[in-house]
């Protein structure tokens, strides 16, 4: 999986800036007006399934989502980049509070000319995810 396509190298700074827990590292790699659709539709980080749309919005995901976690990883199996996108195949295994989630699903990332990410969206199910849950390893 060759960082080289500027979609995937976005998807990796992406999940590195979650693994390091670095708020402004992750929101500065979206463009201005980005949208974090994660997961699609309406969920309960996003009641209305609208996205999240613009700097301060997607800050505001991630104290929602990111911050109140323990640790996040990508266990991502393969990538499959075309055009100006990525798509990431696998999951993303969350802890918190002692529990352990795996959302099995894609996550594409979208970028524009200069590598900014114009849409993050994963599609991932809540209640597969949340059939998931044990305790943390």
């Amino acid at each position: 999986m060759s960082a080289q396509h500027p979609a995937r190298a976005a998807g990796h700074a992406s999940q590195a800036a979650v693994r390091a827990r670095d708020k402004d590292a992750w929101i500065a790699l979206f463009a201005a007006d980005g949208i974090v659709e994660d997961p699609i539709g309406p969920s309960g980080f996003d009641p209305e399934g609208k996205g999240h749309r613009g700097h301060e919005a997607i800050g505001a995901f991630w104290d929602m989502a990111i911050a109140k976690t323990d640790s996040i990883e990508f266990l991502f199996d393969d990538s499959f980049a075309c055009g100006h996108e990525v798509a990431f195949t696998g999951k993303i295994r969350t802890r918190i509070a002692g529990q352990q989630i795996d959302a099995e699903g894609v996550f594409t990332y979208l970028v524009d000319e200069s590598g900014k990410i114009l849409a993050l969206r994963a599609f991932w199910e809540t209640d597969r995810a949340m059939g998931t849950m044990k305790p943390a390893e």
